[in-house]
């Protein structure tokens, strides 16, 4: 995939939107490439993230056990989805298993490289503080809406 490629198909990731040109071209050239073999695993539930994933081709079933420790199928990630974010800015452990449903390679964020860009682009971390605030606003919506039918 061409540069010109990689920066395109990373515009469109929502965590990256209003990042400029050059922030994207870093990201770019900082991510690894990775093919992953169809019925391969690309990480496992409860394994430590130290990076990201961007999709670039391809498809992944996503599957989270449940209480009896039964892997099930919870959603799909295709080109153009990123895995793991939270891995850029905190360590922590993986919260579903990613399986190629078919031969699929992903662009790699290290967590250090991501850091490296919040410190020379300190915007970015007000971007992210943001997206994160407005995330946990949206949880704690959907929370409220569904705490009556749990309540006793």
């Amino acid at each position: 995939m061409a540069l010109t490629d990689d920066i395109s198909l990373l515009s469109a990731v929502p965590l990256f939107s209003g990042f400029n040109e050059e922030m994207l071209r870093l990201i770019a050239f900082g991510s690894e490439r990775k093919e992953i073999a169809k019925g391969r695993p690309l990480f496992h539930e409860g394994a430590t993230a130290d990076s990201a994933f961007v999709v670039t081709s391809g498809k992944f079933k996503l599957l989270q056990r449940d209480t009896k420790g039964k892997p099930h199928q919870i959603a799909e990630a295709k080109t153009g989805d990123l895995l793991g974010e939270l891995a850029l800015i905190s360590p922590s452990n993986r919260r579903m298993t990613a399986m190629a449903l078919e031969d699929c390679e992903v662009m790699r964020i290290h967590r250090p490289m991501f850091k490296r860009m919040m410190e020379e682009y300190p915007e970015i971390a007000v971007m992210l503080t943001d997206r994160i605030r407005e995330n946990l606003a949206m949880m704690l919506t959907q929370i409220n809406t569904l705490a009556p039918q749990f309540d006793a």
